[in-house]
């Protein structure tokens, strides 16, 4: 598509996608300001709102549901801002240094009703962390974001342990 400018003082034309591009545009960035402002805003951790965003996410088909929003928006326009948050946040997580990836899943833990080296260690017994990984990421990008949570992970039972055994 290429911008092309307004046309007979009509809203901006895209050349090839038309108006209804430009209203599927706007129409998705509310989807994605209501969810942020709603939903994500109160989640402290970068961690925290990556996974609730991939448990929107049907492991079966690979689609986004969120029962509230589809109320007001179709479902393939909740689908496809869904999936663009979830890939914006697994971007995040991943431009944080390892001490900040650690940092955040501490806190992410921390509320939590658990104790962290209990969740830690589930969560490595299941690779839980596989399923915040947008389907279609590059397989180094999710290859380093799994190893980090990991190691993390390793850290967190290591010091459960040795706290146990204190």
């Amino acid at each position: 598509m290429r911008w092309t400018g307004v046309a007979g003082g009509n809203p901006a034309v895209l050349e090839g996608g038309g108006v209804e591009s430009l209203e599927r545009f706007a129409q998705n960035q509310r989807i994605i300001e209501e969810f942020v402002s709603q939903w994500l805003v109160s989640i402290p951790t970068a961690l925290g709102r990556l996974a609730h965003v991939a448990m929107l996410r049907d492991i079966y088909t690979g689609r986004y549901h969120h029962p509230i929003l589809q109320d007001a928006y179709s479902e393939p326009a909740v689908h496809q801002s869904l999936l663009y948050c979830h890939e914006e946040l697994f971007e995040k997580v991943l431009e944080n240094n390892f001490e900040q990836q650690e940092w955040d899943l501490r806190m992410c833990f921390a509320g939590m009703e658990a104790p962290p080296g209990e969740i830690a260690q589930r969560w490595l017994e299941l690779d839980l962390f596989r399923l915040f990984v947008p389907f279609g990421t590059p397989p180094y990008l999710r290859d380093l974001f799994c190893s980090n949570l990991r190691a993390i992970l390793g850290l967190v039972i290591s010091e459960a342990l040795i706290h146990t055994a204190a």
